[in-house]
């Protein structure tokens, strides 16, 4: 969208004054962002404005669309959000703050810095949920844009798409951004499996518009004559779902039968209800298919009646039946009910605040977790896992994670009815405390007031972060001082365990730095956390020993070195190896090639003295001697000449391709073609008929396996072959 496109839009809901201050905020952020350019070589100025058009098609409040506009100005150029507050107030510093990453802090590693920004934003939603609306618009539009980024760039943004901003848009009931964010991530991911749906879909396109054509005609009709008003449509299927539904359920293609779905609209849920028995009487419904989300909504607020019938044409076909509201929360979400546009200021109406109530408990896990990749695990836990329904012996339905037990329902419902917890009843019966509940039944909890409190057991048990957070806290209280002395005792053990002395390595120093890395106040607050196993002994001895441990193995390292190179014998002119290979200036050395790498004539190659073994040949992009560790121990090794190259040396490689009849016959033909030994192959198919084929190949140098290659890629359906390491 244009800047001219996204005020005009914003004209149609929006008063004048509301959108000069949106025209304000866009020329600040022009003008903070002038001389700045993206990687596809536009000017940085585009991205503000595509995120600020997502946000005004959602028809979001002023304020959060001009976040938009502004949302990476305090990141990436010197406006301060003090300059925000000054301009434009403390709600739009505030949004803003709430989705600037944590660039000037130093991390330990690329992960943490991503879940400690992670973790900002998620608290930040927690306090103002606008927050992750920006923040889903902003990763819409780069997701769009991901062309221009490298390969594993585009793999990694992929991949956390997938498992943090899809989920979290389905959790806010946004269809829109959802399943967009999904099509692209599989085009990232699996190209082949993204490009082959989309070829199928293409050809069967105009058979199933004619099929679904017919039946939206046939309901049309039946409910003209009931007087039924009603919006009739087709629905067609995203290629992400159609892909996890090949996958999950190991079918092909054509198995696939709800590619287009009938969506229906009407005025009323009476409405709803009384299209639904029409349809029933035109068409046999499926067995099983039928769905009634109007009376039990899902936890994104989606609402609407869905039931598969047997088709005119013997197919099924599945329809949506909804009113025109539940539409617009099922395609817009959160963002329907936005508590502006009832005239309520800053915040969520009460209406759907209560159907958010996951989101508070973010504000509970920041407070009981220290490390925030775990608070991103407690979070992918409760909130982006399956869930399963169940019931309160009153009727209240009561939403918890896939595979929870009645532990995780009891601390749901109160954490003092969980601390209590004696039993539990399902669907009538007495059950273990680590019976799985599925959808539908209902839980009774047994308590006892003379209960000794949770066990260290229910750690293991629970499923959920909430129940094992309030477990944890139970232990934090009641218990302190045992769990400092407890925890004191495993960390001494765990040091000794590296072989060090417990006086050498806790000092004063070194615990308080240990303790502040893991955001403890205290020594003894660290203590008491190893002690109801909020952190393990084993990573606080970690942190104490890591400066320890590093000198004593480069000492180690230099001694060995020595030792290694004071036994060589005087240079005398150097002999042909049996690897093929010798060091530089050095000879009678016992030298082996790698089998992590397996190198062969032509590759770039380095030396690396192992302890007690001689020296290994390594590929130079080798993993295993990138490290920094691995730096002090190189040495310059050279391939012997032209001689070797009737020498044989093996390499592993690996094949994809369509998995299709008599593919592994041709494969091994062609490189038997090439007058190429095989010692080892195997292969195998997943559900998404992708076969994969490795090999180990005995070659002479790099020419002959690149000549290989090139006879294998020119087979048909063949994706990619490519040199592994093991």
């Amino acid at each position: 969208m244009t800047i001219e496109e996204v005020l005009k839009r914003a004209q149609e809901y929006l008063s004048n004054e509301d959108v000069s201050f949106l025209n304000k905020a866009y020329e600040f952020a022009k003008e903070a962002h002038k001389d700045q350019y993206r990687k596809s070589g536009e000017p940085y100025i585009i991205h503000p404005v595509e995120v600020a058009g997502i946000l005004v098609n959602l028809e979001m409040d002023p304020t959060t669309v001009a976040s938009g506009f502004l949302h990476d100005v305090v990141e990436d150029t010197s406006v301060t959000l003090e300059d925000l507050k000054e301009n434009f107030g403390e709600d739009l510093a505030m949004l803003v703050d709430g989705v600037t990453k944590l660039k000037k802090i130093k991390f330990k590693s690329k992960e943490e810095q991503q879940a400690e920004n992670h973790r900002k934003m998620f608290v930040a939603m927690a306090q103002d949920i606008r927050c992750i609306l920006i923040k889903l618009a902003d990763r819409l539009h780069n997701m769009r844009t991901l062309k221009h980024m490298p390969k594993e760039k585009q793999v990694q943004k992929a991949n956390e798409t997938l498992e943090i901003f899809a989920p979290l848009a389905h959790r806010l009931g946004i269809s829109t951004i959802k399943w967009e964010l999904e099509d692209i991530a599989l085009r990232y991911l699996n190209p082949q499996q993204y490009y082959r749906i989309v070829n199928l879909m293409q050809k069967r396109r105009a058979e199933r518009e004619n099929n679904i054509e017919e039946v939206m005609t046939e309901i049309r009709t039946r409910l003209e004559k009931v007087t039924i008003k009603a919006d009739i449509s087709g629905r067609p299927k995203h290629i992400y779902s159609i892909y996890r539904k090949m996958a999950k359920q190991n079918k092909q293609f054509t198995e696939i039968y709800d590619l287009l779905a009938v969506r229906v609209l009407v005025d009323s849920i009476k409405d709803c209800y009384a299209a639904l028995g029409i349809i029933h009487t035109c068409w046999k419904p499926m067995p099983g298919r039928f769905k009634d989300y109007i009376a039990m909504p899902k936890a994104n607020m989606y609402q609407s009646l869905h039931t598969t019938v047997i088709g005119p044409k013997g197919d099924p076909i599945e329809v949506q039946i909804r009113t025109h509201e539940m539409h617009n929360v099922a395609e817009y979400g959160i963002a329907a009910h936005w508590a502006y546009k009832e005239g309520i200021s800053h915040g969520q109406t009460d209406g759907f605040s209560k159907k958010l109530t996951w989101f508070r408990q973010i504000l509970e896990w920041q407070n009981d977790v220290t490390d925030a990749e775990e608070f991103m695990e407690s979070l992918k836990m409760d909130l982006f896992s399956d869930m399963v329904f169940v019931f309160t012996p009153k009727g209240d339905v009561i939403e918890l994670p896939s595979g929870s037990v009645p532990i995780d329902f009891a601390y749901r419902i109160h954490t003092e009815i969980g601390n209590r917890t004696i039993g539990a009843k399902v669907n009538g019966k007495m059950v273990t405390l680590d019976h799985e509940l599925k959808t539908g039944d209902i839980i009774e909890i047994l308590t006892s007031k003379h209960s000794y409190g949770p066990s260290q057991d229910w750690l293991k048990i629970a499923k959920s972060s909430h129940a094992k957070n309030k477990i944890r806290q139970w232990f934090k209280k009641e218990k302190r001082e045992e769990n400092v002395a407890k925890g004191k005792e495993l960390v001494e053990k765990e040091v000794e365990k590296h072989g060090f002395e417990s006086k050498e390595v806790m000092t004063q120093e070194n615990l308080q730095n240990v303790a502040g890395k893991y955001n403890f106040s205290n020594e003894e607050d660290m203590y008491a956390a190893v002690g109801y196993n909020g952190i393990t002994a084993a990573q606080i001895a970690t942190r104490l020993t890591e400066k320890l441990r590093k000198k004593k193995d480069q000492e180690q390292d230099q001694k060995e070195l020595l030792e290694t190179i004071s036994a060589v014998k005087p240079y005398s002119p150097p002999k042909r190896t049996e690897s093929g290979v010798r060091v530089k200036g050095v000879d009678n050395l016992l030298i082996r090639l790698s089998k992590c790498c397996n190198p062969v004539p032509g590759d770039d190659i380095v030396g690396y003295i192992t302890k007690g073994r001689g020296v290994s040949i390594h590929r130079s992009d080798c993993p295993n001697v990138q490290t920094g560790e691995a730096s002090n121990r190189l040495l310059p090794v050279e391939w012997e000449g032209d001689d070797q190259r009737m020498k044989n040396y093996h390499v592993d490689i690996e094949i994809t391709g369509f998995d299709r009849r008599g593919l592994l016959n041709e494969v091994l033909q062609a490189v038997a073609e090439m007058k190429t030994d095989m010692t080892t192959v195997s292969g195998r198919s997943d559900r998404n008929k992708m076969a994969t084929i490795n090999m180990t190949i005995s070659i002479h140098n790099i020419n002959h396996l690149q000549k290989v290659v090139e006879r294998i890629k020119r087979l048909p359906d063949i994706y990619s072959v490519r040199r592994v390491m093991q």
